[in-house]
């Protein structure tokens, strides 16, 4: 087996040295043994991934670290051939050895790249761990649960809830649907039972968000949407800035999408911000909303007692859901890459009429065209640990820099505040760096005489408008 040897600078040496242990890094001598490194690419796979440094030693006094690789390729075999047997090569893991030909660099340090695995791994001893900070923590019982549920490895959608079955077979949702999808059959709950959406005589939690008519009743903060206002652009919202009361919306999955999207792009649509022509309603692609809020109704993970969340701030919209990215997705890869974490009701809501899916895992790249052909930077999708955030700003592709000179064509100066409204930017200082850099580059002044509080900028060479020769009076003292 053939391994890449990376040369590197000193300056990367040191860099690795200097580089903490985390959620994503693990740093150990060449002393360790080589089952020990399977926790840890156990660790990284069941978690987000990461990367594992074999040849760093640590002064435990001092807390020093020292690069002290290995003598060879052959001399890593013990450890190659266990990480191996745990991990083979080319599947979610990637080996090199990094070599330095600085005099204080002796040997080879092995690096391991994990990526976050579709499946749940466990360690060469059989113990299955997760990565927490800096600490491979192992896990069982009910944790390991809810790590497939995580994962995906199992799905809580196939979980029979305490309810009768009449709570679905006799409610008017799955009456419309059968009539309209499969109008042959002679009786509901058969057909229920034929499609595995009852299990030892209860609903699943599937037939449930599917077909009930109120699946909250049965699964209470588990099915509903919540949707907020907050009148601000600050990075989270408080109870001063909540425009009214939180909007619950709930019903079947499908009932809830829909509403949700119409209740969020109602409260978008009453937005109205500065714009290079005055006040503008704010405007986002409805498909990217819908398709977006569908994405978190149909693949959240229902084992946590948690709502859907839109947050509808003056600048940009949050969709939260409950449950990390199952599988192997990442942010980086979630265009690429499809998974359903229910695959059940991802099937059974595509079938209704007017689907909000379709079923062909081309939701979140509509939504993403959607942004660009409007010329808005595209959604962030941020993977938490118990949730997924995505947030769709109202921020444009252009640079603030080419935003702050188009809207100085037709005004004669901006100011920070006016910026942050055109650009969707949320904090000042960053405003107030985009101004010094400019400056610094001739394509922007200061308005002289203005107070701290009334501070401006124009095009160089520009004449403030309160600036009149003839009536020193109307200019701005210090």
């Amino acid at each position: 087996m053939g391994f890449e040897i990376i040369d590197i600078e000193t300056q990367s040496v040191d860099l690795l040295l200097a580089t903490e242990e985390s959620h994503v890094v693990d740093l150990k001598a060449i002393e360790i043994a080589p089952g020990k490194l399977t926790r840890s690419l156990s660790a990284f796979a069941d978690a987000e991934g990461g990367e594992l440094f074999i040849g760093i030693d640590e002064d435990k006094d001092s807390g020093k670290r020292f690069w002290r690789g290995f003598e060879s390729i052959e001399a890593a075999n013990g450890h190659v051939q266990a990480l191996d047997a745990t991990f083979p090569l080319g599947q979610f893991v990637d080996y090199q050895f990094l070599r330095c030909e600085g005099a204080a660099q002796k040997g080879l340090v092995l690096k391991v790249s994990v990526l976050k695995t579709p499946d749940v791994r466990p360690s060469s001893d059989g113990t299955i761990y997760v990565r927490r900070g800096a600490q491979n923590l192992p896990v069982s019982g009910e944790a390991l649960q809810r790590l497939e549920y995580q994962k995906g490895v199992r799905s809580f959608e196939t979980h029979p809830v305490d309810a009768p079955v009449q709570f679905v077979s006799d409610s008017l949702t799955v009456t419309q649907f059968v009539m309209e999808v499969v109008p042959n059959i002679d009786a509901v709950e058969p057909w229920l039972n034929k499609q595995l959406l009852v299990r030892d005589g209860k609903p699943t939690v599937a037939a449930l968000l599917l077909f009930a008519d109120e699946p909250q009743v049965a699964l209470p903060k588990q099915s509903a949407v919540k949707v907020y206002r907050y009148a601000t652009t600050d990075a989270e919202g408080s109870r001063t800035n909540l425009q009214g009361q939180p909007v619950t919306i709930e019903g079947s999955a499908y009932d809830v999408i829909k509403e949700a999207v119409d209740t969020a792009v109602a409260t978008v649509q009453g937005i109205r911000l500065l714009g290079s022509t005055g006040f503008e309603a704010i405007s986002y692609p409805r498909v990217t909303l819908h398709e977006i809020i569908t994405n978190a109704v149909l693949h959240r993970d229902y084992s946590i007692a948690d709502d859907i969340h839109v947050r509808i701030f003056d600048n940009r919209v949050e969709v939260e859901s409950p449950g990390g990215l199952p599988a192997h997705l990442t942010p980086e890869n979630i265009l690429d890459e499809r998974f359903a974490r229910n695959g059940n009701v991802v099937r059974w809501i595509s079938k209704f009429p007017d689907p909000p899916n379709k079923d062909v895992g081309e939701g979140l790249n509509t939504a993403f065209d959607a942004m660009r052909k409007l010329k808005l930077k595209p959604p962030v999708v941020q993977n938490k640990q118990n949730s997924v955030l995505v947030t769709i700003r109202h921020e444009r592709l252009a640079s603030p820099e080419e935003v702050i000179t188009d809207y100085l064509q037709t005004h004669d100066e901006i100011s920070n505040i006016i910026v942050r409204q055109l650009t969707g930017i949320g904090s000042e200082n960053q405003v107030k760096r985009i101004f010094q850099k400019m400056i610094k580059a001739g394509a922007l002044e200061s308005i002289p005489g203005r107070s701290f509080a009334k501070s401006a900028y124009r095009l160089p060479g520009a004449k403030d408008s309160t600036e009149d020769e003839s009536n020193p009076q109307l200019r701005f003292d210090e």
